[in-house]
């Protein structure tokens, strides 16, 4: 009901629509309409309200809800089903728990993190209404050595959106984008599964949208940034997370329908900021050294050592850093 009657707000185009006639138009009471139009107010929607005249859409809120992203998706399966919260304690921890009897292709999203995660147990910081943090639930056909290459699909569906808002991004595998030499979106894949069956994958995903640099802790200034700060404007979240799953669902149609990530891979080698350089490859405390070449058809990272042989990564348990830092 709520996202009917936004439509029908949106769709005046900022003239007066009366009651009685969003009534008709729904099926329902207008006190019914009277208590939605209140909870949309509620939201942050900047609604008018004139006697004899009935309701105005001056704005929208930045809010990251169903009714806010469902008119811009194209997809057929990612993002139908989309589960908004104010605040949760992690994205992925949610989508977890209800990954069993939720559709293939839910979204968790939430406005903040308490206790975001990424890779190797790290933290992820999550400022109020100034990022996106949403988790995908999908449930695919595939053997669980396989389920690693969802994160290079995600890592280029996420690309391909900054490149479209003319951002020059790049991607660090196996799962961080890089702006500026700044990291400013991480993704972390995670998955239920028997030996060869997978039972549910989740997908993370952090992002920098509108973060001020006071609002990113000073230990993490030399190595994290935000769409925002590298651009010096803001940036509808709604608008970006709608592109992300779009681009999302088609490279991952090719992984279904396909049994390859052909696309995401060019996608992930054109925009490499490793491949072609020296890395420091972290195992376990163990370091060794050598230069990222490429990446297979896996979407592991091929590294060439000192001794000429050339052999995969596995993300798993791996870090790979630049020779002097970060990258």
């Amino acid at each position: 009901m709520k996202e009917a009657i936004i439509n029908i707000l949106k769709n005046s185009s900022h003239t007066f629509i009366s009651g009685q006639y969003i009534s008709d138009k729904l099926g329902v009471s207008r006190t019914a309409i009277w208590k939605y139009i209140n909870g949309l107010k509620k939201e942050g929607y900047n609604i008018e309200s004139a006697s004899k005249k009935g309701y105005r859409l001056i704005s929208c809120p930045d809010i990251l809800t169903f009714e806010e992203i469902i008119s811009l998706l194209k997809t057929k399966v990612i993002g139908q089903n989309i589960i908004h919260f104010d605040s949760i304690n992690s994205t992925n921890d949610k989508a977890k728990k209800i990954a069993s009897y939720e559709n293939d292709g839910t979204i968790i999203i939430s406005e903040e993190q308490t206790l975001g995660k990424g890779r190797l147990g790290r933290t992820w910081f999550s400022s109020k209404f100034k990022g996106i943090y949403m988790s995908i639930i999908l449930k695919p056909d595939i053997n669980t050595m396989d389920v690693p290459k969802i994160t290079q699909i995600a890592a280029a569906a996420v690309l391909t959106t900054l490149l479209n808002n003319n951002i020059k991004a790049y991607i660090k595998w196996p799962n961080d984008i890089i702006v500026n030499n700044k990291k400013v979106c991480g993704i972390l894949t995670e998955m239920s599964g028997e030996i060869s069956k997978v039972n549910y994958v989740v997908v993370g995903m952090g992002i920098n949208v509108n973060c001020e640099k006071e609002d990113i802790p000073k230990d993490l200034l030399s190595k994290a940034t935000s769409l925002k700060i590298e651009k010096d404007r803001e940036f509808k979240r709604n608008i970006l997370v709608a592109d992300i799953l779009n681009n999302f669902e088609n490279l991952y149609t090719e992984l279904i329908e396909c049994n390859n990530i052909d696309t995401s891979i060019e996608i992930c080698k054109e925009n490499s900021i490793l491949i072609g350089k020296e890395v420091r490859i972290i195992n376990r405390n163990r370091e060794s050294f050598g230069k990222a070449v490429g990446l297979n058809s896996n979407g592991e990272l091929l590294v060439q050592f000192k001794n000429g042989e050339i052999k995969p990564l596995i993300s798993g348990e791996i870090s790979v850093r630049g020779m002097n830092g970060y990258i």
